[in-house]
């Protein structure tokens, strides 16, 4: 766990007395939670407004917790984060005073799925008690999409986050799952696939690369699968009139050079003819 501007022990302790020193909570339970979807790798924000259920407060104090654990607790400019939250988690302090303390959550990934809940922290007079806020319900999804593409194109594979570590193929009659990148294994990456600034490229399409491409993440799980389909490249109609055209012109004009430089008119047989 990662403290910013609050010591550790005095961190816990602060908690601790929060359930000793005149505590009272208002209970969840009666709340219904607001579904929050989005997809792996996106940004997610989860709705928390504390005005309507505080008045003035002497400092803005907020906690997000889940089941387990707490997730983030912010009082003034000081924070903490838990560890698998670091870097990922905020709650901006000048919306917070304005009653805004919806928890901003970057980079989402499938273990962050679950409730949480907002609670403030009111401390007066030797008061001190905890009211709850809002609880939220996160799902994740990850990416699907088809493309169509032609031979020789190129296809761009998103990974999405930080977090994506592989990429496999299944071919449109196999069954097999070939590995065709590794995040950090150039024995892996040496075939057609490079990465380039978060997208992992394939270019020269053949025919044989249809079929299904996942991005995996470190555990496994999809970040994305694309259906691709791959067509042979095709001219359409006006294009092929003019190159017939192209053609004919081009075999008339050779037939007409190959009269003009014929074999040379026999001049002494015709002036020999015309003796009387």
């Amino acid at each position: 766990m990662k403290m910013y501007g609050i010591d550790r022990d005095r961190h816990f302790i602060h908690l601790h007395c929060l359930w000793i020193v005149g505590y009272v909570a208002s209970s969840p339970l009666h709340s219904i939670p607001v579904s929050i979807s989005c997809n792996v790798g996106s940004q997610a924000i989860l709705p928390c407004k504390w005005k309507s259920q505080l008045d003035k407060i002497p400092v803005c104090h907020v906690q997000w917790q889940t089941p387990d654990e707490t997730v983030f607790e912010q009082m003034g400019a000081q924070r903490w984060q838990a560890t698998e939250f670091e870097g990922r988690v905020e709650v901006p302090e000048e919306k917070l005073w304005q009653g805004d303390c919806s928890l901003i959550l970057h980079d989402v990934q499938f273990g962050d799925v679950g409730l949480y809940e907002s609670f403030m922290v009111v401390d007066r007079a030797r008061n001190k008690r905890r009211v709850f806020i809002q609880s939220v319900q996160l799902s994740v999804h990850d990416h699907t999409s088809e493309e169509s593409l032609r031979v020789g194109e190129t296809l761009d594979l998103k990974l999405h986050t930080p977090q994506a570590k592989k990429v496999v193929f299944q071919g449109r009659n196999s069954t097999e799952m070939t590995v065709l990148w590794m995040r950090g294994e150039e024995e892996v990456n040496s075939g057609r696939l490079k990465e380039v600034k978060g997208f992992v490229v394939l270019k020269g399409l053949k025919i044989d690369d249809c079929g299904t491409y996942t991005v995996l993440d470190s555990h496994g799980l999809p970040v994305s699968t694309v259906h691709l389909t791959v067509e042979a490249y095709q001219v359409d109609e006006t294009q092929k009139f003019h190159e017939i055209q192209g053609k004919q012109a081009l075999i008339g004009k050779t037939q007409v050079n190959q009269h003009i430089t014929g074999p040379p008119l026999c001049l002494c047989y015709l002036s020999c003819c015309s003796v009387p």
